[in-house]
């Protein structure tokens, strides 16, 4: 039997959502991109998981490209110079679609996740459902 850690159902795709995060610490104000980094891995959606920081790089720039965010360079009395991020005003509204896109979402899994439950406690069979027989 195939292990579930790689299964979506142990919640591993929820990476996918790291586009949204990124604009909410944004949202926040200004970050350099290790900041960025290091606050995506405190966020429940990652669960405990360091991100890649090559990734949010990645995401940063793309994100760039597309408008939603702005780069500029800050020097600092001691250290190189770090870029800092920040979101722009289609980053916002990239923002507010996104928080209507997670309500439907959510609205949705919470219907699934009802209709799981109600399944999976009315099962004969502790821990599972049926098998099909045959």
């Amino acid at each position: 039997m195939k292990t579930l850690a790689a299964c979506p159902c142990s919640g591993a795709t929820l990476t996918k959502l790291v586009q949204p995060a990124i604009l909410v610490l944004l949202a926040q104000g200004p970050l350099h991109g290790y900041a960025v980094a290091q606050r995506l891995g405190s966020l429940r959606l990652l669960r405990g998981a360091q991100p890649d920081p090559t990734g949010v790089y990645r995401m940063l720039k793309s994100m760039q490209v597309r408008g939603l965010v702005t780069c500029s360079w800050s020097r600092s009395s001691s250290g190189p110079a770090k870029r800092l991020y920040c979101l722009t005003a289609s980053g916002t509204r990239c923002l507010e679609r996104w928080v209507a896109t997670l309500n439907e979402f959510d609205a949705a899994v919470t219907e699934l996740l009802r209709t799981a439950q109600a399944i999976c406690r009315h099962s004969p069979r502790k821990g599972g459902l049926h098998k099909k027989k045959g």
